[in-house]
């Protein structure tokens, strides 16, 4: 027996040439993601820390960080990306409600249509909010037949509030996608036995749905934040000039300015901050296991059911 098992054991190829060759399959791939990514990454790094008289020091971090455009860059990019992550939540969780749990005809289609939304550009939703709600929109079109006024009375596209209602609709169904799976996991059989007992349905909602979902919930914020922080083509597209976020004043400093030393140094913040908020959704989704319905893309079996 002792011999049969020695045969086997040395019939098995050896584990290190085995680790050996997997390593020599990884390096090419390894390689190109450094030199496309890391080595501009690099780049951008070291030439924030590059003054335009030469030489290599935090001067550039000093002159940008005390500018006020920056301050005013870095608090309108946080606010609107805590605006907008949280509308997104909010109307992500009540459309996800209706669409899991109260029976209509197309649910179920609807739920397929939220895939697809998710691969749309962030432009396409600004122009069609421009074309609903802009200056010569549909909107201020009718009203200015009905009326027979000069204008109509919607301008706030060009606003804050313009560009919070566009990632509001663009990034709600990144988290309703992670919410839907995670419905469709809740058991028929806790509803019903809830309801015969006489819980009513909001009762229902925080008693026994909520708890489920509050994992994907904050898996879908916290990504949503992340992006939301990284957004350019709503601000740019909305025309909203006097909204600057980060990702515009990046913009601004190297195409318009020509201060690449000062867009890098923007750019070096920004990343940072989205690699800190990066982090933090690893850690929720990983220690929550909300990520696990996005990355599965399961579907809501009960939706229009």
């Amino acid at each position: 027996m002792a011999n049969v098992a020695d045969e086997v054991q040395g019939a098995r190829p050896p584990a290190r040439p085995r680790r050996t060759r997997a390593a020599l399959w990884a390096l090419p791939p390894v390689a190109a993601l450094a030199l496309v990514f890391l080595y501009p990454l690099a780049l951008v790094v070291w030439q924030s820390f590059t003054p335009e008289d030469g030489g290599h020091s935090t001067a550039p971090y000093a002159a940008v960080l005390a500018e006020a455009s920056f301050r005013e860059a870095l608090t309108n990019t946080v606010l609107i990306a805590v605006g907008a992550t949280v509308g997104a939540l909010l109307l992500g969780l009540a459309l996800s409600l209706v669409i899991a749990f109260v029976p209509f005809p197309g649910g179920r289609a609807l739920s397929r249509f939220i895939d697809i939304f998710l691969a749309f550009p962030s432009f396409l939703i600004t122009l069609a909010l421009l074309f609903l709600y802009g200056t010569v929109g549909v909107a201020n079109g009718l009203w200015t037949e009905m009326t027979g006024a000069a204008r109509g009375p919607l301008d706030f596209l060009h606003t804050p509030w313009g560009v919070l209602l566009a990632e509001v609709t663009y990034f709600t169904p990144f988290v309703m996608r992670p919410l839907l799976a995670a419905f469709s996991q809740v058991e028929t059989g806790q509803l019903e036995a809830a309801a015969s007992l006489g819980a009513r349905p909001w009762r229902i909602v925080r008693k026994v749905i909520l708890p489920e979902a509050l994992p994907s919930l904050a898996a879908g914020g916290a990504l949503v934040l992340v992006l939301c922080l990284n957004e350019f083509g709503i601000v740019l597209f909305t025309g909203a000039k006097d909204v600057v976020t980060l990702p515009m004043l990046v913009y601004t400093k190297a195409i318009l300015d020509g201060d690449y030393t000062g867009a890098c140094v923007v750019a070096v913040v920004n990343v940072a901050l989205s690699v800190a908020l990066y982090a933090l959704y690893r850690t929720v989704a990983s220690r929550t296991g909300g990520g696990a319905g996005m990355r599965t893309g399961g579907a809501p079996h009960r939706a229009g059911a």
